[in-house]
């Protein structure tokens, strides 16, 4: 008898996982019907905004899962998901509505590994970059499409090639002197962006993000940067020279957190090619300039890697289901990853909050900022570091700390103010037109005016 009762409770199981998850490509207004359902059907722990709109006018919604929905929690680090830039590329699109059902499924349901998980995390999930690429790429009859159909956005342009290319301006400051983060758009640079990217970029200011993931289709690899080489070389030309990071060894371990989830990534046979371990450094496969995942690292606090998830980049819909139950846990395990290294407050002699406060780590040649929250998070492997917190007008603060393998080591600084011998500069908030020092420091703020949230009305 309680063996019988055993497995019902199994089939019922597996009938209500089965059930919240749609497995079939969702058009433009079947992606919104999902969202919004996974809203209403989680309130507490979602908000549902748009961060823009397409050259054809649709909504680049964004599906948020917080404990306080809309609200950043000091110490909470930001997470992000991407996927569709590519609008030919729609795995990631599936993956991540069945990933938001999934989440507010479990958590309905008391998972205690996705509830720690959501009031720890704030997570934001963008599935479609590219909603207009999408709905061409998917008019197409099954088969029929070029390799190319529905890739670019309306205007023809490919959203991974359209970003400010600042690469250039960072090798040059790794080898002459020069900051190592955070480097400062160029002027006319909203002329030279389509609406998609402008949004994308407008967001990534008006967030902390700390780990991000952009989801791609053509391959099964974890991408980490940089992706643009020093010497720019063919895709297929040899021998493969990586372009790394100061946090080389740290992108490592994020791409294989991920590969080593996934059902097949791991063994390093990609659609004709050989990645060992499933990652690959970009440049090493091949250089791509003004690309998405070097633009987080090199402008915001946001450490990105491209995860390429499928030969087909339009797969059956026959196939999605194999597909979700091969990346779910590699999903899920990517954004715990988000919990290492460092994080804490950097406050003045008043315990008033520090917003731009630049965080540098003795030997790793790339630093990070505090929001205006005054909190940061830098990422980091275990082991020992002297760690350095400045500001401008202020007295610099190092500690040495150890960090572990288990969650982040929390690192509150509080800085002095220097001595008024000489007339100091102005507090690092990042406001102001003036604020152009060596180290411009970019600050998350509050989500511009034009960012529309929804409520179930008016978004189509």
């Amino acid at each position: 008898m309680s063996q019988w009762l055993w497995l019902l409770g199994k089939v019922l199981l597996l009938t209500r996982v089965a059930a919240s998850v749609n497995f079939f490509h969702h058009h433009y207004e079947d992606l919104v019907q999902a969202l919004f359902d996974v809203q209403g059907a989680c309130p507490y722990v979602t908000r549902l905004y748009s961060i823009g709109r397409s050259v054809q006018g649709r909504h680049l919604y964004v599906l948020e899962f917080s404990d306080y929905p809309g609200i950043h929690e000091p110490m909470e680090p930001e997470f992000k998901y991407v996927a569709n830039m590519h609008g030919n590329e729609v795995l990631g699109r599936e993956l991540l509505i069945q990933l938001a059902e999934f989440l507010c499924e479990e958590y309905r349901h008391g998972n205690q590994r996705i509830t720690q998980l959501i009031h720890d995390t704030r997570i934001h999930l963008l599935p479609s970059m590219n909603p207009d690429g999408y709905e061409v790429a998917s008019a197409q009859s099954y088969g029929a499409s070029g390799y190319l159909t529905g890739r670019n956005n309306a205007n023809g342009v490919d959203l991974n090639r359209n970003f400010p290319d600042l690469n250039t301006i960072m090798y040059y400051n790794e080898k002459h002197g020069g900051p190592n983060h955070h480097i400062p758009l160029p002027d006319n640079w909203r002329s030279q962006v389509e609406p998609e990217t402008l949004a994308v970029i407008q967001w990534m200011k008006s967030y902390n993000f700390v780990l991000s993931a952009n989801l791609h289709g053509g391959a099964v690899v974890a991408n980490y940067p940089y992706d643009k080489a020093h010497m720019q070389r063919g895709r297929n030309n040899w021998p493969r020279m990586g372009t790394l990071t100061p946090d080389d060894t740290l992108f490592q371990k994020l791409a294989k957190a991920y590969s080593y989830a996934h059902g097949w990534m791991h063994q390093g046979f990609s659609c004709g090619d050989i990645f060992p371990g499933g990652i690959t450094n970009g440049a090493s496969w091949y250089s791509l300039s003004k690309g998405m995942q070097d633009f987080n690292y090199i402008h915001t606090n946001c450490f990105e890697i491209t995860l390429e998830l499928s030969c087909n980049k339009f797969p059956p819909h026959e196939e999605l289901e194999r597909e979700w139950l091969a990346n779910r846990e590699a999903l899920v395990s990517y954004v715990e990853e988000i919990h290492q290294g460092i994080k804490g407050s950097v406050l003045d002699e008043n315990n008033n909050k520090l917003a731009g406060a630049v965080i540098s780590v003795q030997g790793i040649g790339h630093d990070v900022t505090s929001g205006e929250h005054g909190d940061y998070f830098r990422l980091l492997l275990p082991g020992n570091y002297d760690v350095t917190a400045s500001a401008d007008g202020y007295q610099p603060q190092t500690v040495m700390v150890t960090v572990g393998p288990a969650g982040p080591s929390v690192v509150n600084f509080q800085l002095r103010e220097r001595a008024a011998d000489h007339t100091p500069g102005p507090k690092v908030s990042g406001k102001g037109p003036h604020n152009k020092g060596l180290h411009k420091k970019v600050v998350p703020r509050a989500a511009p005016e034009d960012r529309t949230e929804l409520d179930g009305r008016n978004h189509v």
